[in-house]
């Protein structure tokens, strides 16, 4: 220790929720976050008592004020909701649609405020909240789980870590997890994000498998993983906007081009951890870098 500083205040919370925790005003992201809310509520599992999560980023968080429209139409509540937890589930809580809040994480100063304040806003820990070896993990017991995604591939694998440059960009947190877990696992994501192709051929790197994810909304359409015979039954006659995850791919190469292949070299650099403790994938030096 050399020295010590004193301060005025350390760091500014009302920064807390930027970023990848802002709350979307982008009309695009708002059409796929309500797609997702009505694939919820025709899935089959919108039923008194759901439980679900939303993960970072805009139209996942977005996801939550469409429920609320959503829950008053087929007169059901959720009986708790899990997260990182963050204000548009606070409240809808607060509004009596969530029973219950099971908070591993508090995203921003209005979660903070209620997990001090609500005795139904319960804190868990990691392993109460996502440990693979805990039969008794909250992940496991959600109906649905809505997450972001940097890429995703024709077989549904979804890659949350690095860039489509190669970089390193983001981290898993209970991406692998929730997925895993839950009964309906939903991705969103635009079609193209900064002139790339979203959805793909194949990603950079798999964060999380695609057996573990089954519907992707876009703002160009819904693909369902086609294991899920039942969502595709129930969605049949509904005005989603169904699109195989191909003719997506197809549409994103249409309007963006397709990407061409970066190139590596063999060192490696940092490896995926899946939720289990066994690697997923391996990241390698992109040989632009040099």
């Amino acid at each position: 220790m050399d020295y010590v500083v004193q301060v005025d205040a350390i760091g500014d919370p009302h920064k807390i929720a930027t970023g990848a925790l802002r709350l979307t005003s982008d009309t695009r992201e708002l059409l796929m976050a309500k797609n997702a809310a009505k694939c919820m509520y025709y899935s089959g599992f919108f039923k008194d008592g759901f439980s679900f999560q939303t993960g970072a980023g805009g139209p996942s968080l977005a996801t939550t004020i469409f429920l609320k429209e959503f829950m008053d139409q087929a007169n059901v509540k959720c009986g708790w909701a899990m997260g990182g937890i963050t204000e548009p589930i606070v409240d809808l809580f607060k509004a009596g649609y969530i029973h219950n809040l099971l908070d591993d994480q508090a995203f921003d100063l209005a979660s903070v405020a209620s997990a001090h304040t609500d005795p139904k806003h319960f804190e868990i820990s990691a392993s109460q909240y996502a440990n693979p070896f805990n039969k008794g993990a909250f992940v496991n017991q959600l109906d649905f789980v809505i997450l972001g995604a940097l890429e995703v591939d024709v077989d549904f694998n979804v890659n949350v870590v690095q860039g489509s440059n190669g970089l390193l960009q983001g981290a898993p947190g209970g991406h692998p997890d929730t997925a895993a877990g839950a009964t309906v696992t939903i991705i969103v994501a635009p079609l193209i994000r900064s002139r790339i192709a979203t959805v793909r051929t194949a990603v950079t790197s798999v964060t999380t498998p695609g057996e573990s994810i089954d519907i992707v909304v876009t703002d160009y359409g819904v693909a369902v993983n086609p294991k899920r015979t039942d969502l595709l039954a129930a969605f049949k006659d509904t005005n989603i906007p169904l699109k195989s995850i191909e003719t997506l791919r197809d549409l994103a190469y249409e309007y963006a081009g397709e990407p061409k292949d970066i190139e590596f070299e063999d060192q490696v650099v940092a490896l995926v951890e899946y939720r289990d403790g066994t690697f997923i994938d391996a990241i390698k030096k992109p040989k632009w870098l040099n």
